[in-house]
């Protein structure tokens, strides 16, 4: 993976309200789980990010933090 493909943008749909937002995942930090507010309703969705063996994203899912 080169440095132009670090950041990757994702279209993510809300796991609360069920609206689809656009936001930016960061490949360089390599497989990851972390907390982002939905920009329209602001609750927190849990993130998961896991790369293939070429570090390219293989899958972005999302689920409710209280899940």
């Amino acid at each position: 993976m080169d440095a132009s493909n670090a950041i990757v943008p994702v279209s993510v749909q809300c796991p609360y309200c069920g609206e689809w937002f656009n936001t930016l995942v960061d490949l360089s930090a390599g497989a990851q789980c972390y907390i982002e507010d939905c920009y329209v309703c602001c609750q927190p969705i849990e993130c998961s990010v896991t790369l293939n063996h070429s570090g390219e994203l293989d899958a972005f899912t999302v689920r409710r933090d209280n899940d």
